[in-house]
């Protein structure tokens, strides 16, 4: 396994901090446009950055104390997905704000009634002219109060297979007959929503791909895993990483309780071994081999030491925690051109006195649950790693894990 990045004078690293001290509080627009936001993406809108430049990237920019913008579904899945199967006028329009962070975007995929069986969904889409009329539900769809638009998954051939006569559409968020009703959360403030669409009007223009082939869009979707490389925040991206919670931890001062210094010590170690595991996922793609197991328990690992961090966070901050209340805006990182979850010392207080803490804390809660829980994750290492024998779903004639998947990857908050 490499462990050691490119050495420091390096000539990727030279250009990098060239660009940052003629550019040294970058705008979300200029490291769009440098294309650093998504540098493995195709040019214009990325470098085509092999895994290594990608690291050499998120390390100059990390020392530099340059954060890309925050549009995690924008960038994620609609980008991607959009460079799939978009037109060339559908790319010019949306991928640079959505790289730049000007346009928020949202998912707007999961139903009430289509949870586990996404392919079930019930929202329709009739052409009318040079329009669709779409008319449905959908729910847990994060950060649609912010949205400027959303990729819409409905169902415009009801009379085909259900994995047929589906369509994929870019929705304008503030269409008329749109309404977005607040999921709250135990954090008093609402990152899901249920959006309701009574005859809303969507141009034709909007279909991506062709009509009644989202499915396999939507797969793309699903299946796309952004090509980020750096270790992130520890609330599914956002927030902060361990080391900075430690960096917070060290400004108050020396920690004299035994088991606050072994658990600071346990989530140290943590990170690193998610870090080495990161690296290990690496050096096989660079060899041209596929991850080894290691890539399957990631998701366990990362979602419970993102609740470890929390939870030490809490109690270092101690009974105070317990007034402060939260933030105000329990969004974990969904509100655009703002950073909700910084959650580094603030002043005048100094050290963990900050209220991200507590919204932090009570959001994690959902990291085990979100994206297939830590119960299904264990259940596909067990089947497909460890080779151990299936639970059988007899009614539907699946193992209970499959069925599980199926529903951590369709009915999650998306």
């Amino acid at each position: 396994m490499d462990f050691e990045l490119p050495a420091d004078d390096d000539p990727r690293r030279i250009e990098i901090r060239e660009w940052l001290r003629t550019h040294p509080e970058p705008s979300g627009r200029e490291l769009a446009e440098a294309g650093y936001v998504a540098p493995h993406w195709p040019k214009p809108w990325g470098l085509e950055a092999d895994p290594i430049h990608q690291l050499i990237i998120d390390d100059e920019l990390s020392k530099a104390g340059v954060r890309r913008p925050t549009n995690p579904i924008g960038i994620g899945w609609a980008g991607p997905t959009i460079l799939y199967g978009g037109t060339q006028e559908q790319k010019d329009r949306y991928l640079g704000p959505i790289l730049s962070g000007e346009e928020f975007w949202c998912q707007l995929f999961s139903e009430p009634g289509a949870g586990s069986d996404l392919a079930n969904l019930g929202t329709r889409a009739v052409r009318d002219g040079d329009e669709f009329i779409v008319n449905g539900q959908k729910i847990w769809t994060s950060g649609a109060q912010y949205s400027k638009y959303g990729i819409l998954i409905a169902r415009t051939d009801p009379g085909a297979p259900k994995h047929k006569g589906v369509s994929y559409f870019i929705c304008p968020m503030d269409l008329p007959g749109i309404e977005i009703r607040p999921i709250t959360e135990i954090t008093g403030g609402h990152t899901f929503n249920e959006v309701f669409f009574t005859d809303v009007r969507l141009p034709a223009e909007n279909l991506v791909g062709d009509l009644n082939d989202g499915w396999r869009l939507a797969k793309v979707t699903l299946g796309n895993e952004r090509i980020s490389l750096s270790t992130g925040g520890v609330l599914w991206g956002n927030g902060p990483t361990a080391m900075e919670m430690i960096q917070s931890a060290k400004e108050l001062g020396p920690i004299t309780d035994p088991t606050l210094r072994q658990r600071l010590a346990d989530v140290y170690i943590e990170h690193t071994l998610l870090d080495l595991i990161r690296l290990r996922t690496l050096t096989a793609r660079l060899k041209g081999e596929q991850p080894g197991p290691e890539a399957s328990i990631r998701k366990i690992l990362a979602d419970e030491h993102g609740q470890h961090v929390m939870t030490l966070a809490r109690d270092l901050v101690g009974a105070a925690g317990m007034l402060t209340g939260g933030d105000g805006s329990g969004d974990h990182g969904f509100v655009p051109g703002t950073d909700t979850t910084s959650l580094g010392p603030s002043k005048p207080e100094g050290g963990l006195m900050h209220p991200g803490w507590y919204d932090g804390f009570m959001f994690s809660q959902a990291l085990t649950i979100g994206g297939g829980t830590g119960e299904v994750q264990r259940n596909i290492v067990a089947e497909r790693v460890l080779g151990l024998p299936h639970d059988h779903n007899v009614e539907q004639g699946l193992s209970w894990s499959d069925a599980q998947r199926s529903a951590g990857k369709a009915g999650v908050p998306s």
